[in-house]
């Protein structure tokens, strides 16, 4: 189901936003549902393992552990 969402966004994005469309014969709506799936991967994430790393009982690895385990 597609919603219809409007907001401002900054002039230099906006132009970025249309060269790119046009350049690739693609929709700006979607580079701008790719962009925001990216983000909120990333976000989540990030979320995830900031919750690992404050869990007390999560175990955190030196990066010298790490290359070890990893047989680098």
């Amino acid at each position: 189901m597609n919603i219809l969402k409007a907001f401002r966004l900054d002039e230099s994005l906006v132009e970025k936003l249309t060269k790119l469309a046009k350049g690739t014969h693609r929709a700006e709506k979607f580079y701008v549902e790719e962009a925001l799936r990216h983000y909120f991967t990333e976000y989540e994430d990030a979320q995830i393992a900031k919750d690992r790393f404050n869990d007390p009982k999560s175990k955190v690895l030196s990066s010298q552990e790490m290359r070890k385990r990893l047989g680098a």
